[in-house]
């Protein structure tokens, strides 16, 4: 088994980019601090939006790899991870707007979507057959979250007759006499996924970016704006008639698209944004949900757009937190991807299969777990196209009848997390120091160097994350004072065909350690 001090790469000048002050002292030694217990992780995981309808009807195959690339917790023969154990699969819920063709307003098919309730009402098994059969193989794998989410209300009952909102402004896509028949289709998706499929939707989401310009103009794909009062009152619906019901699935808001619109306004009025405090504070009668039995006190968010320049990246987080602990709510970042301000590795445009973007991505998802205090960390989509927005990308024949999917670094690099970080998990402090044994604030921290976080499993096991952004190699050495702890293996992820989550030889515990340049390395303890 190599060591990961054999992989030692090339160097380079890493461009001048402004830092946070405390990261500027460099720490080379952490300590997992096992009395600074923080958040508890819920899982990780990605969307089956929009391609899994087509990829879940190809060959065995192509679609078998695929969900154990993004599902499986088994090892090969060598000890390398099958796949990266993705915990939590969101499930698109279809408006219906693939029955429209054409006359949706959606150019692209692959962004229309079937609806699995009939006009009368009735669950159509016959519908959505290619992402239901990717709900039974994650389920099949130990995949442990479902959440169902909408980009729209069914086309049978939005204002226009569409599952876009083109040319209406920034009101809910949704005939005010229909907010209970929403809410009534939403369970009988519920119960039908767990009568045919066997799939208990752990969470339905009724809205998705209501807060997101996009969403004003349309119809580019499905997706609808909502104020703060028309979120309030579809949850309100939603929690009356998932209590009729008897579901046991949970009501989740409101998916926001931008940080910045959950603690603040950012793009809108005075209708939409401050979404936590409008959500969740008693004060906000007209919008408060916090007294819902099926709406748990927590609130999902995107990462989009505030991932650059690196003072935002640490800067708005922290904003959050604040927010969120003010106002006792849990957090969870339910979706992202590249997008056009994310210069730093050249836009969302061209999938990329490198070390680039995957290093990118995983300093996000540092960000959002350390600063704020994310206890769940989910990918846009599984599968993509030629754009940076997949963690696979798929090549497909022009009906979309067959084609393959490739892998990429940036899933990888993904299933350091998840692979190894499981539900239940807590977050653990860590102590930096540098080569004089000085505290370092923030040490665990540098955003254009090392990054490294610590949990603790529910069986006991330990994990320590280590992300190399430079391109420089560096020696540190790290402990847990346990008196049973003698070792750690580590996982490498890099760049390189082998070189994802490749088992290396075993490192004692406080030993120097070697992490390559440009790197991933996930240590996990040994039994």
């Amino acid at each position: 088994m190599p060591r990961i001090a054999d992989y030692a790469f090339g160097c380079a000048v890493l461009i001048s980019m402004s830092i946070p002050v405390q990261a500027q002292e460099k720490a080379n030694h952490f300590e997992i601090n096992t009395d600074s217990v923080l958040q508890t992780i819920d899982g990780f995981g990605a969307s089956d939006a929009w391609s899994m309808q087509y990829v879940g009807t190809w060959t065995d195959s192509v679609r078998l790899q695929v969900a154990d690339w993004l599902f499986s917790t088994d090892n090969e023969r060598d000890g390398r991870p099958r796949g990266i154990g993705l915990s939590i699969w969101r499930f698109n819920i279809g408006a219906g707007s693939a029955a429209q063709g054409h006359e949706s307003g959606i150019a692209s098919p692959w962004m229309r979507t079937e609806s699995l309730v009939s006009p009368q009402g009735t669950f159509d098994p016959s519908k959505q057959k290619g992402q239901r059969w990717f709900l039974r193989q994650a389920k099949e794998r130990g995949v442990e979250t479902f959440i169902g989410f909408f980009n729209s209300p069914p086309v049978y009952y939005t204002c226009n007759g569409l599952a876009t909102n083109t040319g209406r402004g920034g009101t809910l896509n949704l005939k005010a006499d229909h907010y209970g028949d929403f809410a009534r289709f939403a369970a009988t998706v519920t119960e039908g996924l767990e009568r045919h499929d066997g799939i208990h939707l752990d969470y339905v989401c009724p809205v998705n970016e209501p807060d997101g310009h996009w969403n004003w103009t349309g119809p580019k794909q499905e997706g609808s704006p909502a104020t703060n009062r028309e979120v309030a009152r579809l949850a309100k619906a939603f929690d009356t008639e998932f209590r009729k019901r008897s579901l046991k699935t949970k009501i989740l808001v409101n998916e926001s698209s931008d940080y910045r619109c959950m603690f603040s306004t950012h793009i809108a009025d005075w209708q939409r944004g401050y979404a936590i405090q409008s959500l969740f504070c008693p004060d906000s009668s007209a919008t408060y949900v916090g007294n819902l039995s099926n709406v748990p006190r927590l609130i999902a968010g995107h990462s989009y757009w505030t991932n650059t320049p690196l003072e935002a990246l640490r800067g708005i987080r922290m904003q959050l937190k604040d927010t969120l602990d003010k106002y006792n709510v849990d957090f969870w970042q339910t979706e992202t991807c590249i997008m056009s301000n994310d210069e730093e590795i050249g836009g969302g445009g061209g999938f990329d299969r490198t070390m680039k973007t995957a290093l990118y991505v995983a300093r996000i998802i540092h960000h959002d777990l350390v600063y704020a205090g994310a206890r769940s960390w989910q990918w846009w989509r599984a599968v993509g196209g030629d754009y940076k927005d997949g963690l696979l990308r798929e090549y497909s024949h022009r009906d979309g009848s067959k084609g393959y999917v490739v892998d990429s670094k940036l899933l990888w690099a993904f299933g350091n997390y998840s692979r190894f970080v499981r539900p239940g998990a807590t977050r653990m402090g860590i102590i930096a120091t540098d080569s004089d044994g000085n505290t370092v604030t923030e040490g665990d921290t540098d955003p254009t160097g090392l990054m490294c976080t610590a949990f603790r499993n529910t069986d006991g096991s330990w994990v320590f994350i280590v992300l190399n952004y430079s391109h420089e190699s560096k020696d540190i050495t790290f402990r847990l004072n346990q008196h049973d702890m003698t070792s750690w293996t580590p996982y490498l992820t890099a760049e390189g065909r082998d070189m994802n989550l490749l088992p290396c030889t075993k490192i004692t515990n406080g030993e120097t350690t070697h992490i390559p340049a440009r790197s991933i390395t996930t240590f996990v303890s040994c039994p």
